[in-house]
């Protein structure tokens, strides 16, 4: 895939866009590509090719791939940083909860708007190509497939961010698109919609692609697994989860052991390996959004999305110091003798690295004073690179950043990006998705050893986490979970639990809040404390039945004359 980014950004410079709202179908093309160019077998190739570029045309304020603003920012683990909370400070907003507005005017807006560009990619790459025979185009079915995986990845973000929204397919003129509502649909009904395209995939996709990056027919059924399992998590119109389906349930065990049967798929030796670039596409990746360097363009095919999270004051960066993990989540990867998390009392004190025993992932998540920055021993991490610690405190993210020495890494003025892909499914994901569905059927001994596979390959990884000398940087001690105890209810808070570990500041955290239903008791908790640590967040408050969702955005609802409703509470 990489090595078609020239003839990508050509397509996607010239094609016509077509999307939910008057604004975006006014989009003024650059070139004109002829009918005859597009519907050919080639034309469709390079329309194929515009639509998997589009799922990772974000930027730092309408981001797509890393939803480190909206899920990890919002959630517990970690703050928003940077220079203070007027920095950026819709993000500020959205860290308070009851600061967020449906007329702020960018970010979550811009967001909206570049996923329904990405669905109009699709789309119009699926028109042309059901409009060619499989004589003209012989891969015409795992091309539908592929285009309506990335359309379904497209409407599921949009899902999972503001819950209702319009569905869009290749059937719809410009006309008609404007007559869809929102709330066209029941949640029931649009997740199922959504089902059908990853369907389709599951069942069109061959078990492996011939260029990297290219959906399968086990990435279809692990992201899947995925929306079920969302999908099972049944709630009413005010966001309350009612009740936990079953048939979801074993639809998830079904599809997750479709992948995890393959044998295609396992977890990296190394924690670290998932973060890196050198080691980016590897055996744990089941879907990623690709990105390239050096590949004959002016910047790269680069992400840009947490061009932000940068070190403030280290030399080799200078900006700009955002997503700084909480002090909440630093105590999260405490753990006791037997080297278990302190589910009870994790947050009675603060951390201390160099007396208390830690999960190992809290040094590949967590920039910490003294402790090696990026696995480079030779830069350990300062606090005077913090930039404001007087508000955010010294914590800084890690995972979503290179070395300013790797070959993915490029400075873009003060910006930063990274050609480092972006993965949306990992394959501890899998695991856990299925751990999860076993523990809510009633059968968490079944979960048991898919959680201590996590488990144990956290405690492995330590081999970068030395410092020059030799010594590691803390002091470690993990455990697998043993049989004695567990039942569903230890199953589900050590699942809970191992969700947060792994996938801490990757975003995951306040999505899995929501559909547990545990949002507001959760996150208020979380607020009480911090209102002490950090007084930033004294007037924050999460209002259940409004804060599980994002706003419609406003100019949205204008655009369609009221067509679109908007969430409670806004």
């Amino acid at each position: 895939m990489k090595n078609k980014i020239a003839t990508l950004l050509l397509i996607a410079g010239s094609m016509t866009i077509t999307t939910s709202c008057k604004d975006y179908l006014d989009f003024e093309p650059q070139g004109v590509l002829s009918s005859d160019n597009i519907n050919s077998a080639s034309g469709a190739e390079s329309l194929v090719t515009a639509a998997y570029a589009g799922i990772g045309n974000d930027d730092m304020i309408g981001p797509m791939t890393s939803m480190w603003v909206y899920g990890s920012v919002r959630s517990d683990d970690s703050y928003k940083g940077g220079g203070g909370v007027s920095d950026v400070a819709d993000i500020d907003f959205y860290e308070h909860y009851n600061l967020t507005r449906a007329d702020m005017d960018w970010m979550h807006p811009f967001t909206w708007e570049n996923f329904y560009k990405a669905i109009s990619r699709a789309n119009v790459a699926l028109r042309t190509v059901n409009s060619l025979t499989e004589a003209e185009f012989p891969l015409k079915k795992t091309r539908q497939a592929e285009l309506r995986f990335l359309r379904a990845h497209s409407h599921f973000m949009l899902k999972m961010l503001f819950k209702n929204i319009p569905y869009i397919d290749e059937s719809l003129s410009n006309d008609d698109i404007l007559t869809v509502s929102n709330v066209q649909y029941t949640n029931d009904e649009l997740w199922n919609k959504i089902a059908d395209d990853f369907q389709f995939a599951v069942d069109n996709l061959p078990l492996t692609q011939p260029q990297i990056g290219r959906a399968n027919q086990l990435s279809a059924a692990a992201y899947l697994a995925k929306l079920r399992l969302f999908q099972a998590y049944e709630q009413d119109d005010s966001h309350k989860v009612t009740n936990i389906n079953k048939t979801r349930l074993q639809e998830v065990v079904k599809l997750t052991q479709q992948v995890i049967g393959s044998g295609k798929y396992s977890l990296q030796n190394d924690f670290a390996e998932n973060f890196i670039a050198e080691t980016e596409n590897g055996p744990e990746s089941v879907f990623a959004i690709q990105y390239s360097i050096n590949d004959g363009t002016a910047v790269g095919r680069v992400s840009f999305v947490t061009g932000l999270n940068y070190p403030h004051g280290a030399p080799q960066y200078g900006c700009c110091g955002f997503h700084q993990p909480s002090q909440n989540l630093a105590n999260a990867f405490k753990t006791d003798a037997n080297g278990f998390p302190q589910f009870d009392t994790f947050n009675a004190t603060d951390v201390n690295f160099a007396t208390n025993t830690v999960d190992p992932r809290v040094d590949h998540t967590v920039g910490i004073d003294g402790h090696p920055y990026k696995y480079d021993p030779t830069k350990p991490f300062s606090n005077s690179w913090v930039r404001d610690p007087g508000v955010y405190g010294f914590f800084h993210t890690m995972k979503d950043q290179q070395l300013a020495t790797s070959p993915s890494y490029k400075k873009e003025g003060p910006f930063i990006g990274s050609s480092k892909n972006i993965d949306i499914i990992r394959y501890a994901d899998v695991l856990l998705m299925q751990a999860e569905a076993y523990i809510e059927l009633g059968q968490p001994e079944l979960a048991l050893p898919l959680i201590n596979q996590i488990r144990n390959r956290a405690a492995k990884s330590t081999g970068r986490l030395r410092k020059t000398d030799g010594t590691f940087a803390s002091n470690y001690n993990v455990k697998p979970y043993p049989s004695a105890g567990w039942n569903q209810t230890t199953a589900r808070r050590a699942l809970r639990w191992e969700r947060r570990l792994e996938f801490a500041t990757e975003s995951p955290r306040f999505f899995d809040l929501v559909r547990w239903g545990i949002a507001a008791e959760t996150l208020n908790a979380y607020l009480e404390k911090e209102k002490v640590r950090r007084p930033f967040l004294s007037t924050a408050k999460f209002t259940a039945g409004r804060d599980e969702y994002l706003p419609i955005p406003q100019r949205e609802i204008s655009l369609t004359k009221g067509l679109y409703k908007q969430n409670p509470g806004f």
